[in-house]
């Protein structure tokens, strides 16, 4: 098929009349989409909520552990009586 083949397809095919749409196909994609954006929503506020919680538990873990710290040396014993 060549270029003014292909042309000659495309032009047919967009000069075609559409179908008919049933009449409630839209109400149903409306609710469809509705639904899809409530879920949406509601797993981005899940989502955050988690992050927020994993940032809190966190910065409370390392309130308490202080991992920046370097641990005291267990190889060599305390000088006394010096």
């Amino acid at each position: 098929m060549n270029r003014a083949e292909r042309e000659a397809a495309v032009r047919q095919i967009m000069e075609r009349v559409p179908s008919p749409v049933p009449p409630d196909v839209h109400t149903d994609a409306v609710r469809r989409g509705e639904r899809l954006l409530r879920r949406r929503r509601l797993a981005r506020r899940a989502l955050w909520l988690l992050a927020c919680a994993a940032a809190v538990a966190f910065t409370v873990w390392a309130a308490r552990v202080h991992p920046w710290v370097e641990p005291p040396s267990q190889t060599t014993p305390p000088v006394t009586g010096w």
